[in-house]
């Protein structure tokens, strides 16, 4: 009787510990503030950011007077916006950059150290300088 009342115990707490883990927030592996420009011809932002790199995903904020006005989830596979809105890499480099682009594009660029990118023929140009 003792020994199952135990095992129930145990399967319990064990349940619950890998709950609280999985919901655990994940850690940064690098966060860096800098100054962001951010133009496309859809998108225009030069200001103050953040740009932090996760296991997963590379997370781009971007700040005017204290407000996010740009915040990006790079996935290998996908660009997600704060809204909830999530397009996969070809449809992002569609809409917000140029079709010719490759799919990793984006986070390929975001992996580097030092971002300056320029494309006078599509009118893109990032650059990130950190702080």
């Amino acid at each position: 009787m003792l020994k199952s009342i135990l095992k129930k115990y145990l399967l319990i707490i064990s349940v619950y510990a890998l709950l609280i883990q999985g919901c655990a927030t994940k850690q940064a592996k690098v966060s860096q503030s800098a100054t962001i420009i951010f133009k496309t011809p859809v998108m225009k932002f030069y200001d103050k950011g953040f740009v932090t790199r996760y296991d997963e995903y590379i997370h781009l904020q971007i700040f005017n007077i204290g407000m996010v006005v740009l915040d990006l989830k790079i996935y290998e596979d996908e660009v997600c916006k704060s809204s909830f809105e999530c397009l996969n890499n070809k449809e992002f480099n569609l809409k917000y950059l140029a079709k010719d682009y490759d799919d990793k594009f984006l986070y390929n660029l975001f992996l580097k150290d030092n971002i300056r990118f320029k494309d006078k023929t599509n009118n893109i140009f990032i650059k990130v300088t950190k702080d």
